[in-house]
């Protein structure tokens, strides 16, 4: 009777602590040390030379050991991307690790048969792109991982069908990437409505897509020749059927009475009288809500962008006005409790809280289809900057936390850090220090309005060189992401009051609705999402390119957008449209013309750098290292001495060497 009460009493403590999310730290067995040390072991890499028996993987949150995340002191993910690993994953190791909620092992040399993740029965991220993992998944790849919400397998060289019958039983997946495979058979009907981003694309899927995914991107999709149906082309045997059904529906139709017509009539009039009624009221809010808030005209106006309309490029947007935060999230004051707590990126700076910010007398900076942007002045006088997201309402809480904590990890003096960050279903805060000297766009665009004087030459090609050296650690740190910025161009960068330039909007494309992306987003411009529906690490590059013709030669790149009346007109293309003998006169700024006579050549090699970036054929396109390793080179006066060819790597024109003068 005793050990029965002793086992009741045990099993219901059990209970109370899984439900209550208390971190289980094993007090038997292996140590964590110990099970990580197993599990390096087994991974050929010089990467992990922090990991040592004399110290620990995990102090608080803080991580010891490379590639090792914590909190409260345990191990609750591996983060082990880009270093070479080669040999095996110790799953049964791992195993020893209750507290294990994300791996990666992305960009690495795994192969062999696929890991069994499904002995890791709580993870709730499972990062594996871009290795070499070969062979067929077994339908029971992902049973029991009930908690399972992301699964990235991207690029390796998996064969057979896709493993539905665990795949529909994880009732959280969110996002599904099995694009770059060799998958055969029909796609998976996932039942999901959690599913919010998926990818089969490039592998040998054949039969019609299921009904449930039909709205998806067809990018999502493509590359599978056999593939048919809605969102791709519809399938030979449906168009049949459908011919079937129109001459079933004629014949039915012939059949109709008087009294069917008249009932048909009478629908429709009632009908029309709903719309009219729907559209009204649409109208009168739609009305309404034009009084209470400025819109800009272009989602280019963020942090200090100006308003660029066409015949207008030198106007700006003067309708700043002073107003409170708490008009545009007075909503959030009938909420208390945790829901009204900022997260903290920092903790080296100023706390404040959220009614701080709602009290808050605030300037609105800028507003477009993306986000708002407020300065506000806190209590102690501290000047911040508030973004408010409006596009962001698939994302789930843990997604958004992780991704947050992410971003607020990086640190590099050309982006702009996160202070902090604030979830709710509807709407997302982002808070970051205010940067007084505006954005690139206002410098290029605006600074006659706002009396300063233009950008020189070495100005401009300091601001080059910090761009590039932002972008080169975002790769670096990001590089889980295909675009880890996604969202480059001159409203984007802030610029300190010594010019040197701060990246920011970055890293947000996993958290944007996927629906509105391609409006929002400047990668989903780039000539390879236009034509084939994708993105990829060159994307970012061909963005940088167009940035940097935009510092050359002062035009603003969306008024080029415009001109295209259905076909996509880049910078770019307008570049390659001008002789290169006529670059000096007719591409150049007007205000860089004083840099002529000693930096036209290292002028025209920035030029040719820029253009290589937006080569349209990827595989032409430089890379960003290569980029990055030419815009280093360039000087701000020419050198006798110095020689730079362009065509041979990039097809940029005709081939030109470049020293002293320039020879056309």
């Amino acid at each position: 009777m005793a050990f029965t009460v002793c086992s009741s009493y045990c099993i219901t403590i059990s209970i109370v602590l899984v439900v209550c999310g208390v971190v289980v730290v094993p007090s038997h067995g292996a140590t964590e040390s110990e099970l990580l040390l197993a599990v390096k072991d087994k991974l050929h890499t010089k990467e992990l030379s922090s990991w040592t028996p004399s110290t620990t993987p995990c102090s608080g949150r803080k991580a010891n050991w490379k590639g090792v995340l914590c909190n409260n002191g345990v191990v609750t993910g591996l983060q082990l991307e880009g270093m070479g690993l080669k040999g095996v994953i110790d799953i049964d190791s791992l195993k020893g690790l209750p507290n294990l909620r994300t791996i990666s092992f992305m960009n690495n040399e795994l192969e062999g048969p696929m890991p069994q993740i499904n002995k890791l029965n709580g993870l709730r991220s499972v990062y594996l792109s871009n290795n070499k993992f070969s062979g067929v998944l077994p339908d029971n790849a992902f049973q029991g991982m009930v908690w399972l919400k992301k699964i990235y397998l991207s690029n390796n060289k998996l064969t057979g069908p896709i493993p539905e019958g665990s795949l529909t039983k994880l009732p959280k997946l969110m996002e599904l990437k099995l694009d770059g495979n060799q998958f055969t058979g029909p796609v998976p009907n996932l039942p999901q409505t959690s599913l919010t981003s998926l990818s089969f694309a490039n592998n040998k899927l054949q039969g019609p897509i299921p009904d449930s995914m039909s709205k998806m991107p067809s990018a999502s999709f493509s590359g599978n020749e056999e593939l048919c149906g809605p969102p791709l082309g519809e399938c030979k045997n449906q168009n049949q059927d459908q011919n079937q059904n129109q001459n079933q529906n004629n014949d039915d139709k012939r059949m109709h009475t008087t009294m069917s017509i008249v009932v048909v009539v009478v629908a429709v009039v009632v009908a029309l009288i709903v719309i009219a009624v729907v559209m009204f009221i649409l109208f009168y809010r739609r009305k309404q809500a034009k009084k209470r808030e400025t819109e800009s005209s272009m989602e280019s106006q963020e942090i200090g962008a100006p308003q660029l309309r066409k015949g207008k490029s030198n106007q700006f947007g003067n309708e700043i006005r002073s107003r409170s935060i708490r008009s545009v999230s007075s909503n959030h004051s009938r909420r208390g409790g945790d829901h009204m707590k900022l997260s903290f990126i920092r903790e080296d700076g100023e706390k404040f809280e959220l009614h701080d910010l709602l009290r808050a007398s605030a300037e609105i900076m800028g507003s477009g289809c993306f986000s708002s942007s407020y300065k506000a002045s806190l209590p102690k006088g501290q000047m911040i900057v508030v973004k408010r997201y409006k596009q962001m309402n698939n994302v789930g809480r843990d997604e958004f936390h992780e991704h947050m904590r992410r971003i607020g990890r990086l640190n590099h003096p050309n982006l702009l850090p996160l202070v902090a960050y604030y979830y709710r279903k509807e709407e997302k805060l982002l808070v970051t220090d205010l940067v007084k000297n505006g954005s690139l766009a206002v410098r290029l665009h605006g600074y006659q309005s706002l009396g300063l004087e233009s950008l020189d030459w070495p100005a401009r090609l300091k601001i080059v060189k910090g761009i590039t050296k932002g972008l080169e650690y975002l790769f670096k740190d990001l590089p889980s992401l295909i675009a880890p910025h996604g969202n480059l161009k001159s409203c984007n960068i802030l610029l300190t009051e010594s010019l040197e330039p701060l990246l920011c909007d970055y890293g947000l494309i996993p958290l944007i609705n996927q629906e509105l992306a391609k409006d929002i987003m400047v990668v989903y411009k780039s000539p390879e999402y236009l034509n084939n529906g994708r993105i990829t690490k060159k994307t970012d590059v061909w963005c940088l390119g167009i940035l940097i013709l935009e510092i050359l030669t002062g035009k603003f790149p969306e008024n080029f957008l415009q001109q295209g009346k259905g076909s996509e007109v880049s910078l770019a293309s307008w570049v390659r449209s001008i002789a290169p003998e006529e670059w000096t006169k007719e591409v150049f700024d007007k205000e860089l013309m004083g840099a002529i006579k000693t930096s036209e050549g290292e002028m025209v090699k920035l030029l040719n750098i820029a253009m290589a970036c937006c080569e349209e054929d990827l595989e032409k396109r430089w890379d960003l290292k290569e980029a990055v390793e030419k815009i280093e080179e360039i000087r701000e006066k020419d050198q006798e001495d110095d020689f730079f060819t362009v065509a041979d790597d990039a097809d940029v024109g005709s081939t030109r060497t470049l020293s002293g003068e320039i020879n056309f």
